[in-house]
């Protein structure tokens, strides 16, 4: 058997995977189904000519915080990011918005007594930044930094809406950790739900949350010239509707959720490993607006122009009700918001004096309802004359965003609930591996989960060479 791999899916970690295959000296190529390569990082015209909107991620600090992509040189095939001067802005009804800065002082001298909290729950976590990624971010292991794991894990496991009333006394510290813990997609009263507040806030702190210049494609367009360097190929148009047409390599890792890998394998599982990716839980799914805008969006806050990213939500309980309702199959009427003002700070984006907008709400899994209203209601209600802005929109539910990519299974952008179960067997208990020989998952529902950082490829790919060598 030739000493070649075969990668499906050309997203993060996808190219992540195939990266570490090449470097070990195999001959790679990479199959993708669409058009583009990318997958979730990818970018296009989708309101108006000249404006480039990010079809999938759009801000991206596990990015520029992933242990792999640190060791890449990937500025040598254009990546540069851009930060705002604030890393998020979560604007309030009374006029003001809470922000996040990368200096802790200055993000606690706007809680005012939760400043000490604040302070106390975040500045450990920094000072260790980047021990805490390299325990967080891979699978289950015997831990090298065991008291900073332990630290992180006690608060990490509770559900956000308990830690933010019992660390916090005020809205603007409460609001602040709610709309951040909120990226889990999980139910705010959930386990877990914390970790995402608290790692999400501490990589704003450490390194930031920045954008590619050009966009999410930009990302994918240095994974590709790395993989390129070494001698790695990617072909576009070339969906794989069943993995027996790829036998004549000795490793397939395949970029994929459980649900495509059962209709490109199924009939080759055995029927214990089928029933296990069968019950895999998908999380809420998202219903995403793009926006071409004549000008920047006019927030009540004017500080909330300094941040790329802004949480609209209001309050914890507001955050916290909109968020479970995704769960309850119920579309809620104020949800929370997901924004990016991207033009601000990229004016490569948009045509000379115009301006983009991305966002998006969790809504029920597959569900197939508007929230358009609903969304833009919510930017009006901090940024009144918002829809007075608007030259064009691009408008995808739940469904059409599995319809542009299969990996979004009923919207969900993190591929598959990050419940506890399935924080620790994702999405088995064999993590990357198979019953079939030299195929691996290598996709989001592996450990360590969703975002832009390529440690599921990275991690999946060790494994199977580390196999092929015993």
């Amino acid at each position: 058997m030739q000493n070649s791999a075969v990668v499906v899916g050309s997203g993060p970690n996808g190219l992540s995977a195939a990266i570490v295959l090449a470097r070990a000296g195999m001959q790679v190529e990479v199959l993708e189904a669409s058009t583009q390569v990318g997958g979730g990082a990818s970018s296009g015209e989708l309101t108006l000519p000249g404006f480039i909107h990010d079809r999938g991620s759009a801000v991206h600090p596990l990015g520029v915080a992933s242990p792999f992509f640190s060791q890449l040189p990937l500025a040598n095939h254009g990546l540069r990011w851009i930060w705002s001067p604030a890393e998020l802005a979560h604007p309030l009804d009374d006029g003001t918005a809470v922000l996040l800065y990368r200096d802790i002082d200055r993000t606690a001298a706007q809680l005012g007594p939760d400043a000490a909290a604040w302070k106390r729950i975040f500045s450990p976590l920094v000072r260790q930044w980047k021990p805490l990624v390299e325990e967080v971010f891979q699978p289950l292991h015997i831990p090298r930094h065991p008291f900073l794991l332990a630290r992180f894990g006690i608060r990490a496991i509770l559900p956000a809406t308990f830690l933010a009333k019992t660390a916090f006394r005020g809205v603007r510290a409460r609001a602040l950790f709610a709309g951040i813990a909120a990226h889990s997609a999980l139910r705010l009263q959930a386990p877990l739900s914390s970790a995402f507040g608290l790692i999400l806030a501490a990589a704003g702190h450490a390194v930031g949350w920045p954008i590619p210049q050009g966009g999410a494609q930009s990302i994918t367009n240095a994974l590709s010239g790395v993989l390129a360097e070494h001698g790695g190929r990617i072909r576009t148009d070339s969906r794989v509707s069943d993995l027996s047409l790829l036998q004549g390599n000795r490793l397939t890792m395949c970029d994929v959720t459980p649900r495509q890998f059962l209709g490109i394998a199924d009939g080759k599982l055995p029927p214990a490993f089928r029933r296990a990716l069968e019950r895999y839980l998908y999380g809420p799914g998202v219903f995403k607006v793009d926006w071409a805008l004549n000008s920047p969006i006019p927030w009540t806050a004017k500080e909330c122009s300094t941040a790329i990213t802004v949480h609209l939500g209001g309050s914890l309980d507001e955050i916290a009700a909109s968020e479970q309702l995704a769960w309850e199959r119920k579309a809620p009427e104020r949800p929370f918001i997901l924004l990016a003002q991207h033009t601000l700070f990229d004016p490569t984006r948009a045509p000379r004096g115009l301006h983009t907008a991305w966002a998006y709400c969790h809504v029920p899994n597959g569900w197939n309802g508007s929230a358009l209203e609903q969304i833009e209601n919510q930017i009006e209600r901090f940024a009144p004359g918002f829809r007075d802005c608007v030259l064009a929109r691009s408008v995808r539910s739940a469904p059409e965003m599995q319809g542009w990519n299969s990996n979004l299974v009923g919207g969900d952008v993190n591929a598959g609930a990050f419940t506890l179960k399935q924080f620790l067997l994702r999405p088995t208990w064999r993590w990357y591996g198979t019953p079939l020989r030299g195929v691996y998952l290598c996709s989001a529902a592996t450990p360590p989960g969703g975002a832009v950082h390529g440690l599921c490829g990275y991690y999946a790919a060790r494994m199977a060479l580390r196999r092929l060598r015993d």
